[in-house]
C-alpha cells in the first residue's frame, strides 16, 4: 500500500479524491454505481452476442444498435475501474498522461455515441419516409462507413482537448475533486491561461450536441409528418412505436448530459458532490437503460433474446 501513498507535491501525479464531502459514504455510493455498471455491461454484451449469432438480425438497424452497445460498454469502462479503486481501496493517484488519456477516450466515445444516435435517426427516417429505397440507401456496408466517419469526427474534435492542456503548467495543488479526469475538472488545475481551452470546450459542446440534436430533430419532424399521412392504423402504430424507442434512448442521453455539462460550467450554486454524482450517473444510466429499452420495445430483438434465455 505504501507504493500508492502519493501526495499532490509529486510533479507527475494528480489525486482524484472521489466525491468531496461524502468520503465517508464512498463504500455505500459504490454499490449502486457498481450495480448500474454490471447491469449495463451484461445487457450490452447480451445484445452484441444475440445480434452476432442471429443472421436475421444482420440488418442496418441492428448494426447501429451494436455500435451503440459498444459505446455503452466503453463509456463506463473508462471511468468505473478507477472510481471503484478510489471508493474501495483509496487509490487516488493518477499520472498526468493517464489523466489526459482517460479524458480523451471518455469524451471521444461520448461524441461517437452522439454520432450513432444521429445515424439511428437517419435510419428511421429512410425506413419510414423512403421504405422502397431503404436497402439501396442504407446497406450494412454503408453503416460501417458511416460508423468510421463518426469515429474519425470524434477523434478529430476531441484530440485538441488533451493536447491544449498538456502544454499548460499545472498548479502545485493537484487535487482533482472528482472520480474521473473530466475536461472541466482538469482545466481548473491549470495555472496558465486557459481561455483557448475553455472556449474550445464550450464551443465543442454546443457544436457537437447542437448540430447532432438539430439533425435528429429534423429527422423526426419529417418522420412525424410522414407518419401522419399513413392511412393504415397498424402501420401508423408500428412507425410511432419505433420512433418512441429511439426518442426514449435520445432523451436518456442528451437530457442528463446537457444538464450535467451546463451545471458544471455555470451552476455555481450547486454543491460539488451533486456535480460529480450527476456526471457519474450520466455515464452509467444511459448504458444501463439502452439495452433494456430496445429489448422491451423491439419485438424481433426481444424474441431472439428470449430464445437464448430459454435455452439456458
Amino acid at each position: 500500500m505504501a507504493a500508492f501513498n502519493l501526495t499532490p507535491s509529486d510533479p507527475s501525479i494528480f489525486l482524484l479524491i472521489g466525491i468531496p464531502g461524502l468520503e465517508a459514504a464512498h463504500i455505500w455510493i459504490s454499490i449502486p454505481f457498481f450495480t448500474f455498471y454490471i447491469i449495463g455491461l451484461l445487457g450490452n454484451v447480451m445484445l452484441l452476442f444475440v445480434v452476432g449469432k442471429e443472421q436475421t438480425l444482420h440488418k442496418p438497424m441492428y448494426l447501429l444498435l451494436c455500435i451503440l452497445a459498444l459505446t455503452d460498454i466503453a463509456t463506463p469502462t473508462f471511468i468505473m475501474p478507477k472510481a471503484l479503486c478510489i471508493f474501495w481501496f483509496n487509490l487516488k493517484g493518477i499520472t498526468l498522461a493517464g489523466c489526459l488519456t482517460q479524458m480523451f477516450f471518455l469524451h471521444t466515445v461520448s461524441v461517437m455515441h452522439s454520432s450513432t444516435l444521429v445515424m439511428m435517426a437517419f435510419d428511421r427516417y429512410v425506413a419510414i419516409c423512403n421504405p422502397l429505397r431503404y436497402g439501396t440507401i442504407l446497406s450494412n456496408a454503408q453503416i460501417a462507413k458511416l460508423g468510421l466517419v463518426g469515429l474519425i469526427r470524434a477523434v478529430l474534435f476531441m484530440l485538441p482537448l488533451p493536447l491544449l492542456l498538456s502544454q499548460q503548467p499545472f498548479c502545485a495543488n493537484r487535487i482533482i475533486p472528482h472520480t474521473q479526469c473530466e475536461h472541466i475538472a482538469v482545466m481548473k488545475m491549470v495555472c496558465g491561461d486557459i481561455t483557448v481551452s475553455r472556449i474550445y470546450g464550450l464551443v465543442l459542446m454546443f457544436v457537437v450536441m447542437g448540430f447532432d440534436l438539430m439533425l435528429i430533430a429534423l429527422s423526426y419532424i419529417l418522420i412525424i409528418r410522414a407518419v401522419l399521412r399513413i392511412s393504415s392504423k397498424k402501420a401508423h402504430q408500428k412507425a410511432l412505436n419505433t420512433c418512441t424507442v429511439h426518442i426514449c434512448v435520445m432523451l436518456t442521453y442528451y437530457a442528463p448530459g446537457l444538464f450535467s455539462n451546463l451545471t458544471h460550467r455555470f451552476g455555481q450554486g450547486f454543491a460539488p458532490h451533486i456535480h460529480i454524482i450527476l456526471a457519474n450517473l450520466y455515464f452509467l444510466i444511459p448504458p444501463m437503460l439502452n439495452p433494456i429499452i430496445y429489448g422491451v420495445k423491439t419485438k424481433e430483438l426481444r424474441d431472439k433474446v428470449g430464445k437464448y434465455i430459454c435455452r439456458r
